[in-house]
């Protein structure tokens, strides 16, 4: 088998529409298409970032919670680029969203901080 490249992460939010406005009000993802799932009672949402499909938005009646931190098995968090920290943190904060001190990669010696979405799913933002 030879990998590509990443296709998707798929996200299950407990707010469809609070979780649909901060992935594309505030991180500027754009809305690829929109489907709702009458027989799952269910929205599934595709999202990009420079027209390159990325994530996939869901919602569903009462999903469980899913342990996050600290450290839980699974997955640990996602990954976003950016050219400027500094101004991603001060653009995060100018929407109230905390994110944790900048720290420094100490491989690669890149900055890199994470925050959270509305779920509290661990978002790390990395220079580079």
């Amino acid at each position: 088998m030879e990998i590509k490249s990443l296709h998707h992460v798929a996200i299950i939010a407990s707010d469809y529409e609070r979780s649909k406005e901060f992935y594309t009000q505030v991180l500027g993802m754009q809305i690829m298409q929109e489907i709702y799932r009458a027989d799952r009672q269910s929205y599934k949402l595709d999202l990009a970032i420079n027209g390159q499909y990325l994530i996939e938005l869901f919602s569903f009646p009462a999903p469980p919670a899913r342990p996050s931190r600290p450290e839980a098995t699974g997955l640990r968090h996602i990954a976003f680029a950016v050219d400027d920290i500094v101004k991603s943190v001060a653009y995060l904060s100018s929407k109230k969203i905390e994110s944790e001190p900048i720290r420094i990669d100490e491989f690669t010696g890149k900055k890199f901080t994470f925050f959270s979405d509305p779920d509290n799913l661990p978002i790390e933002i990395y220079e580079g």
